[in-house]
This record gives C-alpha cells, structure tokens and sequence, in this order.
C-alpha cells in the first residue's frame, strides 16, 4: 500500500501546484478585466455636469449660541428636490434644540468639530462626535433633543431630505457610523469619506430610504476627482474650506470656482461631476451630495414634511394627540429637557 500512499501524496501535490496556479491565473485575470473596466468606466463616464448656479453663503446668527451658513433653504433655492435643506451649522450651550417632532423625511448630521447628544422617545441616545455621521429616517414619527455634545463651539454639516410619498410613514430608523468606521478612498492626491453611496471603488454601508450619495473629498493642490452620478440625480457642492473649481473640462463652459462656504449646483445633463484644486492654491475640502429626486408635490409646515396640506394638519393632530407614530412622546421628555427643567427652578 506504500506506493499507493506515495503516488497519492505525489498525485495531491500535483493537483496543489495546479490548483495555486489557477488561482493566481485568475486573480490576474480578473485584476486585468477591472483595470480595462476601470478604463472603460472612465471613457463611458464622458459628459461631466456644468455649474447652473452658484452660492455664497453668509453667517446668519440665530439667537444666542447660534449660527447657520444656509445653502439650500434660502430665498433663492428653497430646495433642490430631493434635498430640504442643506445648513452649516455652529451651535454652543446655551442653544439647542428641545424637544421636537419630526415626519415625512430624513436627517443627515455629519459633525465637523465637536459633538451633538440627542435623546429620542425610543430611549435611542448618545452623541455625535467629530467626524460621526447620523442618517435618520424620520419616516411616520420621531420625537428627539439635539444638544451641543460640550462646551464651546460646535460645528457640523445639517441636511434634510425629503421621502417619497410611499415611504412617508415607514417606521423610524437610525443609521450611524463612527468616524473611523468610514470607508475611505484615497487616489492621486484625493481623499474621500464615503459618508453614503461609492466613491473609487469604495462603498458606504449607510442605505438612506431615498437614494442619495455624500462624499467628504478632501483635494491636494492639483487633484481632481470626476465622481459619477446617476443620470436623473440632484447634485451639487458644498466648500468646506479652500477653494474648488468645477466644470473645467475640455469644451465644457468656463470653469467655475468658489471659496469656502459656497455652494454650487449641478445642471441635469451628463453622468458625472468633477471637482479639482488648483495647482498652487490651498487645496480644498468639499461635500459633494446627489440624490434621485421625487418628483412630487410638496407641503411643509415647520418639522412636518409631506404630500398635501391634509397631511401636514393630520401630522400635527398625531404629534398632538400622541398617535399614529407618536404614542411614546406620551409623557416622556429628553434628558435634556428634564436637565433644563431643573436648571430652571
């Protein structure tokens, strides 16, 4: 039986070495169908979107220990469907937000500096910290407190952004990475955060109910990302500090460029958008956001976000009478409101 041991092991070892070159044979091959893959994306992805329309955004303080650059919400562009509103914020004690309801569409938090503790009538609570983001699906109802994590400046990105009618009265659903649980993509001078859909191959586990795309992209003098979005989408870009320019591109329109706190929006036509840093400029940090938009009629009333104005009455009357998604805000109250309660007497 010896040779038969033998010509086994000899016959295993064999089909070992065969085994190992297929698979690296394999691995070549598909490392070579992405790159031409890869090269094929680029080519198809040919029609970069021009800048209809750009933003300054000014400080505008909000009470004490309040202040917002709004981009998106403002007189100008009310919205920019699916998107809300798109803000800027600073906030420091003694401001915050209370106690309040929501319905009908979903938050985005993304922290710059600092924090956010929020307490919702689930029980659902903790705090947003530099770099954290929080995607909230309102959906039929969510009752919540957003307070400065700490003392000093707070700062962060706020977005909303509305759900279609089907998906108004979902139940409410958190979503939230921490800031090291980010993907993040780096190529050729450029980092991206996927804070939500892809970016160079990388993918976010954030689903947002309403499909949406947010990248934090972060350019070294004479980078450039071309970012692909869907045909169809809302898309545009927020300058967190440096400066940009978008839509240089050859036969394209003069290139646009903008400095920190500005927005730009993207037109409708083309598959992708491109963002780049000068050479010899400072660099520039840049929230690039796309969404697929509804379509569908709007009616807004304060935190309440919906179809028809019916709607929007039949919201408050739930919110009053504690129903139909808001029975937990039956005698409850955040911690910091009970906080508050307590400073006050």
């Amino acid at each position: 039986m010896a040779p038969l041991t033998l010509s086994s092991s000899v016959s295993s070892h064999h089909r070992s070495s065969a085994d190992e070159l297929a698979a690296e044979l394999t691995k070549a091959a598909n490392e070579a169908i992405a790159v031409q893959a890869e090269r094929h994306h680029d080519d198809v992805m040919s029609k970069p979107r021009e800048v209809v329309r750009t933003f300054k955004c000014q400080r505008k303080q909000v009470g004490e220990g309040l202040a917002v650059w709004r981009s998106i919400g403002r007189v100008e562009l009310p919205d920019l469907d699916p998107f809300l509103s798109f803000d800027e914020i600073e906030i420091s004690p003694p401001a915050g937000f209370l106690d309040h309801p929501h319905r009908g569409f979903e938050t985005v938090t993304y922290m710059l500096e600092g924090g956010v503790s929020y307490h919702d009538f689930s029980g659902h609570k903790g705090t947003i910290s530099a770099g954290d983001v929080q995607w909230m699906t309102a959906g039929r109802g969510v009752v919540h407190a957003e307070m400065p994590g700490g003392e000093g400046v707070q700062r962060g990105i706020s977005i909303w952004i509305n759900l279609a009618s089907k998906d108004k009265m979902v139940e409410p659903r958190y979503q939230e990475t921490a800031s090291a649980d980010i993907p993040v993509a780096d190529k050729d001078g450029v980092s991206v955060k996927v804070l939500a859909g892809d970016c160079l191959g990388t993918r976010s586990a954030l689903r947002p109910r309403t499909p949406a795309m947010c990248l934090d992209v972060t350019l070294q003098p004479g980078a450039r990302l071309r970012q692909p979005v869907p045909r169809g989408w809302s898309a545009c870009a927020y300058v967190i500090a440096g400066e940009a320019v978008f839509d240089d591109f050859e036969g394209g329109a003069a290139k646009t460029a903008t400095g920190s706190r500005a927005l730009a929006v993207f037109g409708a036509d083309g598959d992708c958008v491109d963002v780049l840093a000068e050479e010899g400029g400072p660099g520039a940090r840049v929230l690039v956001v796309a969404a697929r938009p509804h379509c569908e009629a709007v009616v807004r009333d304060g935190p309440f976000v919906m179809n028809t104005r019916e709607e929007v009455e039949q919201a408050r009357e739930d919110y009053r009478h504690r129903r139909n998604g808001f029975e937990m805000a039956d005698g409850w109250a955040s911690d910091h409101a009970n906080t508050a309660a307590d400073f006050a007497h």
